[in-house]
């Protein structure tokens, strides 16, 4: 089973011809409101891909926790572990140009008060694979790491968005995960330079098992050991790349979930993320399982 302990946002996203300069304001070409969060959306991705999945979080009491729960009910993802805050529920601003990139501003609101003992023991066992993201508080994912090393479970931490890591939590988890923005931004706190390969290199170096950098249209490199396996993502026409990085994650989460190794995991990661890439929104365009495997034969691999 995949366990995802982290955000549910409701995501505020309107589409641009470009982003606005400081001070500038623009016409936008159209506006939607879609379920996301960075845990919600690692979830329902897991979810899609074929695992089963508990999701462990916060909600308001307002009108918007019951449209950011929408489709992971849906998807018969449980969400018995999210709670009811007295605060707003989680929100995010997406605007998203005509070449389908994005810029984002997350207010946390009750994701702030994500509660870490709400997660039982039976839950971070080691036939599960914890899955977490930061956009819920340090502290919080640090209880959830350090109780999921002592039962055994696989732990996959997406370092979105970038904020202090330590070497003691990078010696705790199994897989890291981020994009090269991220990436740069851990190298400097931690000290480290070179390229995304030369990052993947020292996270493998400094404890995690399995280091992954997610390339955008190039796809993602993954280093083990002594190799780094470079998957190369398929071409896709490119509507919207919000929740691409989300659908990374959760499909690769399935995978493990999955007994899934090297180099099938990232694969259907890759083929997951340039799925999500072809629709509008975060949740909406997270791929079901059967479109992943029908996109496999368009990946590929190579070792370096």
């Amino acid at each position: 089973m995949v366990v995802v302990f982290g955000s549910i946002n409701l995501d505020l996203v309107s589409r641009v011809e470009r982003f606005p300069a400081p001070g500038e304001t623009l016409l936008g070409t159209s506006f939607a409101a879609y379920p996301g969060g960075k845990g919600a959306n690692q979830a329902l991705a897991a979810a899609r891909a074929g695992a089963r999945v508990q999701l462990y979080g916060a909600v308001g009491h307002d009108p918007l926790a019951d449209s950011a729960l929408e489709l992971l009910l849906a998807s018969d993802v449980d969400v018995s572990g999210v709670i009811r805050v007295p605060e707003a529920t989680g929100c995010a601003t997406i605007l998203v140009d005509a070449d389908g990139r994005n810029c984002i501003v997350a207010v946390p609101g009750a994701n702030a008060h994500i509660d870490p003992d709400r997660v039982p023991d039976a839950a971070l066992c080691a036939e599960n694979v914890v899955v977490l993201q930061q956009e819920v508080p340090a502290a919080a994912n640090e209880v959830i790491v350090l109780r999921a090393r002592a039962r055994g479970a696989r732990i996959v931490l997406n370092a979105a968005p970038a904020r202090p890591v330590s070497k003691d939590l990078l010696q705790s988890i199994d897989v890291l995960i981020v994009n090269e923005d991220e990436a740069n931004a851990l190298a400097a706190m931690l000290g480290w330079r070179g390229s995304p390969d030369a990052f993947a290199k020292a996270a493998h170096d400094a404890g995690t098992l399995t280091a992954i950098v997610t390339l955008g249209d190039r796809g993602a490199l993954c280093r083990v050991g002594d190799e780094t396996l470079y998957v190369d993502a398929p071409r896709v026409g490119v509507v919207d790349t919000t929740g691409a990085g989300d659908a990374f994650v959760g499909a690769l989460a399935a995978a493990l979930d999955g007994v899934s190794a090297l180099p099938d995991a990232p694969m259907r990661a890759v083929a997951a993320g340039s799925l999500a890439c072809t629709a509008q929104g975060a949740q909406p365009s997270l791929p079901h399982r059967a479109a992943i495997d029908a996109l496999l034969a368009s990946v590929t691999t190579r070792r370096v």
